[in-house]
C-alpha cells in the first residue's frame, strides 16, 4: 500500500498502478451501487406493499380517515427498514442507529407528551368512530358539524360558520353527543294552558296540528299526555317523531302553528303572575 502510495506522489501512473487502484475502489464501488439498488427497490415496493393494505381496506369498507392513517403507518415503517438494511450494506453497524433512535424517542417523547397524548387519543377516534365527518357533535361545551378529523385534532364547522379546531384529547376524555347518528329523532314539546281551558280540547288540537305536518312520522306513535300541574299552568307534552334532517324545521314550525290554533280556539298561555297589594297607613 505504501508503495501504491508513493507511486501516486511521484506522478508515475503506469497500467499496473491504475488497476491496483480500481481493485481498491470496486468492492466500495459495489457497496453503493447494492445500498442504492437496495434503497430504490424496497422504496418501490414499500409503496406498492403500503397501495395493496389500502385496497383491501377500501374493499372492507374502512373509512377513509383511517385508510390514509395505517396506509402512511405502513409505508414509513417499511422504509425505515429498507434504509437500514441499505446502510448496513455499507458496512456501517445499525445497533449503533437503533440505540441512537432510542435515545431521540424517549427525548421527543418527554418534549411532545401533549402532542402525544392528543396523536394517541386521535388513533383511538379513528379506529372506534363515535362519530364521522359530517355529524352534528355536541363535546366539551362546543357544537358543530364535523369537517375532518386528524390525529392531533377535530375540526367542527359551527351553526353559525364558524371553524372549532379541538384537541383530540380533550374529545377523549369528554362526553361526546352525535346529534345526527341515529336517521330519526324525537321532537319533545312542552305546552302549558290555563287550569281554566279544556284538557281534551288542548290534547285534541295538539294531535290534529301535528299530524297535519307531513314530516311527522307514523312510527313510532305520537305521544300526547299531561306531564306536570305546575303553579300556573297545566303541561302537556307532545312527542312526535321525524327525520333528523328535519328535526329544527319540525320543532320551529309547530311551536308556530300551535300557537296560532291555540289563539283562535281560545286556548290560555298562562304566565306567572304577581299580585303587589299595597296598605296605607293613617
Amino acid at each position: 500500500m505504501q508503495n501504491l502510495l508513493d507511486k501516486i506522489s511521484l506522478k508515475q501512473f503506469d497500467m499496473e498502478t491504475l488497476q491496483q487502484l480500481c481493485l481498491l475502489a470496486l468492492p466500495w464501488v459495489w457497496k453503493v451501487l447494492t445500498a442504492f439498488l437496495i434503497f430504490f427497490i424496497g422504496k418501490w415496493i414499500s409503496r406498492k406493499i403500503s397501495r395493496i393494505f389500502t385496497k383491501m381496506m377500501e374493499k372492507q369498507g374502512v373509512d377513509v380517515t383511517l385508510i390514509r392513517f395505517l396506509e402512511g403507518i405502513i409505508y414509513y415503517a417499511l422504509l425505515v427498514s429498507v434504509v437500514l438494511a441499505a446502510v448496513s450494506q455499507l458496512g456501517v453497524k445499525t445497533t449503533s442507529f437503533f440505540a441512537i433512535l432510542g435515545a431521540a424517542s424517549l427525548a421527543v417523547g418527554l418534549a411532545l407528551k401533549d402532542s402525544l397524548a392528543n396523536f394517541s387519543a386521535g388513533v383511538m377516534l379513528i379506529l372506534f368512530r363515535p362519530f364521522k365527518v359530517g355529524d352534528f357533535i355536541i363535546v366539551g361545551g362546543e357544537s358543530g358539524a364535523v369537517e375532518y378529523i386528524n390525529v392531533f385534532n377535530t375540526v367542527l364547522n359551527t351553526a353559525d360558520n364558524q371553524r372549532k379546531i379541538i384537541p383530540n384529547n380533550n374529545i377523549s376524555n369528554a362526553t361526546i353527543t352525535n346529534v345526527t347518528a341515529n336517521p330519526r329523532r324525537r321532537v319533545d314539546l312542552v305546552i302549558g294552558i290555563g287550569y281554566g281551558d279544556d284538557i281534551r280540547l288542548a290534547k285534541a288540537t295538539l294531535e290534529e296540528v301535528i299530524l297535519a305536518d307531513k314530516r311527522v312520522l307514523a312510527e313510532p306513535a305520537l305521544q300526547i299526555a299531561v306531564s306536570e300541574l305546575s303553579d300556573s299552568a297545566v303541561n302537556i307534552v307532545a312527542r312526535p317523531w321525524v327525520a333528523t334532517g328535519d328535526y329544527w324545521a319540525v320543532l320551529c314550525d309547530l311551536t308556530e302553528k300551535i300557537k296560532l290554533t291555540f289563539d283562535e280556539k281560545g286556548i290560555s298561555f298562562p304566565f306567572p303572575q304577581q299580585d303587589v297589594h299595597i296598605s296605607q297607613q293613617k
